[in-house]
């Protein structure tokens, strides 16, 4: 019945659709009507009241005909022709909710578009906001909403480093630079503060003082290319926080952001640089918010600076976390990324530091061992996977308890009073990344309720970690490094640990529906959206602080699955220093991603943007990528891993030797 109706429905539609042409043939009418886009981002997904909208007009019609009302109300007024061609205007005040934008034009048939609005506070796809939140920035306002502040720094010709700029008195040694549209300008830097989705957000741009700046009239210096900065670890603060730095990277460099800094080189030629609180993963490890306050800061400056080319990432650890996970979750937010001391996402690395807790409660214990077994450090190292039993510490002691721990880890944003106990306070707040992120995974069913649950009513987050069926040591036991009675011994009594952390005889089962959402929502990266996206993973060797070098390989493994071949997107700048490979690598590879970038963007043939990232590759690099077999090649490769001062990388595999891909593209 309801496709019998859907149907007939459409034939009417049709009908009327018929009738109409029809009726405007006969009075002469041209059926043919204005179009309208969105520039500054998708209709349905409007943020703090306010679009960048184009309208074309059929040939022959004047734009100045043109009337245009939002939800009844005449904003005509604020479009033009302007001087980059188009009939172009900033909306804004569009009220929360359902705005019908319409475009009326004598003699032509009406055009309109809806406009979803939310509010700047958000949310805006991430759904209900996480409870309690501290606004930090002095606002009464429960979503942190505050005015937006500009502040200016210069780059000193004497210092060779940042400095305050007062516009109304000059300093005599700023420095200048030439951007890559040509202009020579003062190298001033203008920074704009403010507050989306109860956090903050902060765009830098170069900038003249005193000279008008629109979304269709940039000052002549920018580029149109923007890049974003990140922060490192992974938190889950309950409160607003402050925006990575967008003039100095996240990991120090020596001699200040002048000597190596991504951000400073990519303002001095011409990028606009932007950064947001909440795509620091240390202050939030929540992918999709994360996702939410990067689309809503982009859709703010596409709508007050300009329409944008491609946007790169880049930062170290929790930043390379970002990059990786929202990059494959949230396809279009960057068209390149820049991850060093890579991490995939938090989830495939929740697994690990799950193992970690449960093997260091038998290791640290040699009460629970049986009679006659005992474990040398090479026979535990054969177990965890890691030569530095230290790995295994910090990252329980750190991210286990800050993450996993429901009674610790919510930080300042939540009173003492209000944290969650299972005896005293069972409805307080769970300190739990997986309570953080229960709008992607849900609550756990019924079935699997504890006592605090059913006294409660309701479940906690569902868990999509657990280590049912995982063989501890098995790797070590067929090499011989282990024994028998220890592979026995430790997997009949690791145990595992309850909702509320408590240690448990059994081991654990992840949470359905909970662990299908974990991949679902892209929280376990499976690369599987990847294939357009150009990457180069900065990489050093791993000195035991739990930044091991596999995960960059293991990123290359992903891609390679997916993508059915060598993925050429993927290209690995493998060097001495430690996680960083070198301290001038993240300058360095803006510079080698925008080469990449452009290129593509310059390639108009009609193939995808995948052959198109490849095909730009191929013609980049400067030997054959896809000739793996080639002496050349192969000499590249072994002297990456020769010259690597990581002994796991030496002596390696074939597959290894292939994931090195000798300082990739163009400048290395």
């Amino acid at each position: 019945m309801r496709l019998q109706l859907t149907v007939m429905l459409a034939l009417v539609t049709l009908g009327a659709i018929g009738s109409s042409a029809l009726a405007a043939r006969r009075q002469g009418v041209r059926a043919a009507s204005p179009t309208i886009q969105v520039l500054s981002g998708r209709s349905n997904l409007v943020s703090g009241g306010e679009a960048l909208i184009a309208v074309a007009v059929p040939r022959g019609a004047k734009p100045s005909a043109l009337t245009l009302t939002l939800a009844g109300r005449n904003v005509t007024g604020a479009f033009a022709v302007r001087q980059n061609g188009l009939y172009e205007g900033l909306v804004t005040g569009i009220p929360n909710g359902s705005n019908v934008l319409r475009a009326t034009l004598e003699g032509h048939p009406d055009a309109t578009t809806t406009l979803v609005s939310h509010p700047v506070g958000g949310p805006l796809f991430a759904g209900p906001q996480v409870k309690p939140w501290a606004c930090q920035n002095g606002s009464k306002d429960a979503q942190c909403n505050a005015p937006t502040t500009y502040s200016y720094e210069y780059m000193s010709s004497v210092t060779h480093g940042f400095e305050a700029y007062d516009p109304s008195k000059p300093p005599p040694d700023v420095a200048t630079t030439t951007t890559q549209t040509g202009a020579t300008v003062p190298f001033i830097v203008r920074f704009e503060t403010g507050y989306e989705d109860r956090d903050q957000y902060q765009i830098a741009v170069l900038y003249q003082p005193n000279k008008p700046w629109a979304a269709w009239a940039p000052q002549p210096q920018w580029d149109h290319k923007l890049l974003i900065t990140h922060g490192a670890s992974c938190g889950i603060d309950h409160e607003s926080g402050t925006a990575p730095s967008t003039t100095g990277d996240t990991v120090g460099i020596p001699g200040g952001p002048s000597a190596g800094s991504s951000p400073t080189t990519a303002l001095g030629m011409g990028f606009a640089v932007m950064s947001t609180a909440l795509d620091n993963a240390g202050h939030n490890c929540n992918l999709v918010t994360e996702a939410e306050s990067l689309v809503m800061a982009k859709q703010h400056l596409i709508a007050r600076y300009g329409t944008l080319r491609y946007t790169i990432g880049t930062g170290c650890s929790g930043g390379s976390l970002v990059q990786q996970q929202v990059a494959n979750a949230y396809p279009g937010i960057y068209q390149g990324i820049l991850p060093q001391c890579s991490f995939q996402d938090a989830w495939s690395n929740g697994q690990e530091i799950s193992d970690y807790h449960v093997t260091r409660a038998y290791f640290e214990h040699p009460e629970k061992w049986g009679t006659g077994v005992v474990w040398t450090p090479a026979q535990i190292a054969a177990v965890e996977g890691h030569p530095n039993y230290g790995n295994a510490i910090i990252f329980d002691t750190v991210y286990w308890e800050s993450l996993a721990n429901p009674t610790t880890g919510c930080g300042t944003g939540v009173p003492s009073s209000e944290v969650y106990n299972p005896e005293t306070n069972p409805e307080g707040v769970r300190c739990t990344l997986a309570d953080y992120m229960i709008n992607v995974f849900g609550p756990r069913p019924e079935r699997v309720w504890g006592p605090v649950e059913k006294k409660l009513g309701h479940g906690f987050a569902g868990l999509p970690i657990d280590n049912v069926g995982v063989q501890y040591g098995l790797q070590g036991l067929k090499e011989g490094t282990i024994t028998p009675a220890q592979f026995v011994d430790i997997n009949s009594k690791i145990g595992g640990a309850d909702i509320d952390l408590k240690p448990q005889a059994e081991r654990f089962a992840a949470t359905e529906p909970a662990l299908k959402r974990d991949y679902l929502s892209g929280a376990v990266n499976e690369a599987n959206n990847l294939k357009d996206v150009p990457i180069i993973d900065l990489r050093g060797p791993d000195p035991g602080a739990f930044h091991d070098a596999y995960r960059t390989w293991s990123m290359r493994a992903r891609l390679e699955h997916v993508e059915g071949h060598f993925p050429l997107n993927h290209v690995i700048w493998f060097g001495p220093t430690p996680l960083l490979g070198s301290p001038t690598y993240q300058s360095e590879a803006v510079v080698t991603m925008d080469k990449w970038l452009s290129a593509i963007e310059a390639d108009t043939s009609h193939h995808s943007i995948e052959r198109k990232v490849l095909d730009s590759a191929r013609r980049l690099a400067p030997v054959p990528l896809d000739a793996g077999s080639s002496d050349e090649y192969t000499r590249l490769l072994t002297e990456a891993v020769l010259h690597s001062p990581d002994a796991t990388l030496r002596g390696g595999t074939n597959e290894i030797l292939r994931g090195v891909v000798a300082r990739g593209l163009g400048l290395r």
